[in-house]
């Protein structure tokens, strides 16, 4: 079974952490730094799972969530967010289909337990 991860995170040291921590795991790892690379990865890529920032350059998460499961509903999307969970923002993530919402800073050990999820 294919385990291709899009991570799309415009912050490095995060994005580090992340890829790290999966690529450890032996996921197959794309990056995006920003939400129209991000789509363009979607395409290119075709992730069984994307793991994308809510607040990204040119194209925000919202609209990454939004345009991928449009297109292609398979892909589970987890939305990370600085935000609270009872933020707008992070609801509307929901309503736009995202399947887990991982809030920053985020444990690295839960972080990777929930990417399994989609991958049992």
């Amino acid at each position: 079974m294919s385990k291709k991860i899009l991570i799309i995170e415009d912050d490095k040291i995060i994005k580090n952490i992340i890829e790290f921590l999966l690529k450890k795991e032996n996921y197959e790892i794309e990056i995006a730094y920003d939400g129209l690379e991000g789509i363009e990865k979607i395409e290119s890529f075709s992730p069984d799972l994307i793991i994308t920032d809510i607040m990204l350059p040119f194209k925000s998460g919202l609209e990454v969530t939004s345009y991928s499961k449009k297109k292609y509903p398979k892909i589970n999307v987890i939305v990370i967010s600085s935000l609270g969970k009872e933020d707008l923002t992070v609801i509307e993530a929901f309503k736009l289909g995202a399947d887990d919402l991982i809030a920053k800073p985020f444990n690295p050990i839960e972080l990777v337990l929930r990417v399994k999820r989609f991958f049992i």
